[in-house]
């Protein structure tokens, strides 16, 4: 479920200053992909209680709780002591307005970190909020909240598509309706699970489709390794037993794990292989800007694959076949940015549980505690886990940006350039003057941070577009790689395309050799990113894009910020300046004529 890595600083792509062309630059990545259960602020508000402090783990349980009613959980009244959470609102018409739950008001506070939970403990868990059941997403039409539910063929050939691929939001606004994304990200996004209930066998059908357990036959054909692609394991004890064989993985020694040792088989990134999967993930990373992988999990009846744990990323579950029961717990670190397993004795009670059915969505923010089990006498179980925003952190982009910010700033304030005092490094804890000097300058690059601008997380941005998917594509993908329509000229118009596979930065050409370093322009795209390699952190990578001088920023933030430009109109020198430009961007398939 969670991709680790750290994100080091790439290198510029290679190449010449004077005349803009496609160059590539290969390397072995930094970010790679841990799967589910390996290892890996804000403070979520999770409805009725405050988060509990991680020094002080909660009190463990008499006896195991019942399970709420699926359908319609009871409502306690909004003064309800804090430590037993809202119940979502009623799956038929109640006083609460069905696309907004009411077990948060949206203008509620987040919790601060290591405030007391409030008492008594809850009797059983509840329920997160959930939706009323709902076949069709609501609205039609426009771009303004989920798009219509689309009954066409799914780009596989299969069970008729529930999800609107026309733009990443409609994309996503229909995986998670009725709820709108403006609701969602208000009141659910990093602060509380939610839970969506689908009861469509239309929906349940196409989730269906996206992986199989009679999928893993096809795919053992294709080379498969134990580790890399393939896990088997269990939790036995509180604990994660990991039961892989060496070398290849072979489907009828999956079988006898799956049914004879009753271990969960944990496939790892299977959009490298299933092209729905690999549709519905490209869009998504469109939508949020990271980084999206997944995993898909195979569990038998009466059997547990991972021990309590929490994860760093945020996590969208969807049950593909069978049952899940799932219990979710108060986060000990919120947001938290590492994987880590919990002791039942320190997570306490659930603080909510229930069952999971094909076609079911369920969402939880990083940090939350989470086991799942599928209970006994039941058919196997498969969800498929889709997770982003590792290492998307506010302070994340701060450790990218500030090296950049003081790279530029030192050429210009000598008192950046002024030595620091004798024998400060060797000194345990540094002076109060020091300090204090520090402190200065930080502010000094504060305010020239926010009276410029600069493009901002260049790392970042570049680690995003080289690692994620290519856009989804039927056939050779002839259009992303060969460029096609009219060549542009001085007197063309022309458009970008591709916008959401592009990103636009500045940095240092590492190219020089003398001490000054210029700044350039790069533009990374992922429209030749090797889909097989996406989130497999072992395997190299390549970025692909282009190069330009610093004074070619304007004429690109034009060609980036309109609709439609003609050539001439760009804020260039020379008209062989122009045309080169618009020339290098169309090699790439960035730009067409229109």
């Amino acid at each position: 479920m969670a991709f680790t890595g750290d994100r080091p600083r790439r290198p510029p792509l290679p190449g010449t200053k004077h005349q803009p062309k496609f160059h590539t630059c290969r390397r072995k990545t930094g970010v790679h992909y841990k799967p589910h259960g390996t290892s890996n602020s804000g403070t979520p508000a999770w409805p009725g209680r405050a988060s509990p402090p991680a020094s002080r783990p909660a009190s463990p349980p008499a006896s195991r709780p019942a399970s709420p009613p699926a359908s319609r959980p009871a409502s306690p009244p909004a003064s309800r002591p804090a430590s037993r959470p809202a119940s979502p609102p009623a799956s038929r018409p109640a006083s609460p307005p069905a696309s907004r739950p009411a077990s948060r008001p949206a203008s509620r506070p987040a919790s601060r970190p290591g405030s007391p939970p409030a008492s008594p403990p809850a009797s059983r868990p509840a329920s997160p909020p959930a939706m009323p059941k709902a076949a069709e997403p609501p609205g039609r039409g426009s771009d303004q909240g989920p798009g219509p539910c689309k009954r066409a063929k799914a780009a596989s050939g299969g069970p008729a598509c529930p999800l609107n691929f026309a733009s990443p939001r409609l994309l996503f606004g229909s995986l998670i309706a009725p709820v709108e994304p403006e609701t969602f990200f208000r009141e659910f996004w990093e602060k509380q699970p939610l839970v969506l209930r689908r009861d469509d066998p239309a929906v349940a059908a196409y989730c269906q489709a996206l992986f199989r357990l009679s999928d893993l036959k096809s795919l053992c054909g294709r080379g498969l390794l134990y580790g890399r692609d393939v896990n088997v394991c269990r939790c036995v004890k509180g604990k994660k037993k990991v039961l892989n064989k060496a070398g290849r993985v072979h489907f009828l020694q999956l079988r006898k794990d799956l049914d004879q040792r009753r271990a969960t088989i944990q496939f790892h990134q299977p959009q490298r292989f299933k092209d729905e999967l690999w549709r519905i993930q490209e869009k998504l990373e469109c939508y949020f800007g990271s980084l999206v992988g997944s995993n898909v999990y195979i569990t038998p009846a009466g059997s547990q694959g991972l021990p309590p744990h929490y994860d760093d990323v945020e996590v969208f579950i969807l049950q593909l076949e069978g049952q899940k029961h799932w219990r979710l717990y108060h986060p000990t670190v919120p947001l938290a940015r590492e994987y880590s397993v919990e002791a039942e004795e320190r997570i306490g009670r659930p603080a909510y549980e229930f069952t999971l059915k094909p076609g079911d969505v369920l969402y939880f923010p990083r940090g939350t505690v989470h086991q799942a089990d599928v209970p006994p006498g039941l058919a196997h179980s498969t969800h498929v886990t889709i997770s982003t925003y590792q290492n998307s952190s506010w302070g994340d982009c701060l450790l990218d940006t500030v090296s950049g910010l003081v790279f530029d700033a030192v050429k210009e304030d000598v008192a950046l350039r002024a030595g620091i005092p004798r024998q400060l490094l060797l000194q345990v804890e540094g002076t109060a003057a020091a300090r204090r000097r520090l402190g200065g300058l930080l502010r000094t690059l504060a305010d020239r941070l926010e009276g410029t601008g600069a493009l901002l997380a260049g790392g970042m941005k570049k680690d995003f577009v080289t690692h994620r998917l290519p856009p989804y594509h039927e056939g050779d993908g002839a259009e992303l790689s060969t460029p096609g329509g009219r060549v542009p000229r001085l007197d063309s118009t022309v458009r970008l395309q591709f916008k959401d596979y592009s990103v636009l930065t500045v940095g240092p050409d590492q190219n020089q050799s003398d001490e000054t370093q210029e700044t350039m322009v790069y533009i990374y795209h992922s429209l030749k990113n090797r889909r097989e390699l996406h989130m497999m952190g072992n395997e190299e990578t390549e970025s692909h894009g282009l190069r330009f001088p610093l004074s070619h920023m304007d004429a690109l933030k034009q060609i980036w910020g309109h609709s439609t430009i003609c050539v001439k109109d760009l804020k260039l020198t020379t008209d062989e300046e122009k045309e080169n430009l618009v020339l290098s961007l169309w090699t790439e398939c960035l730009i067409q004529v229109v």
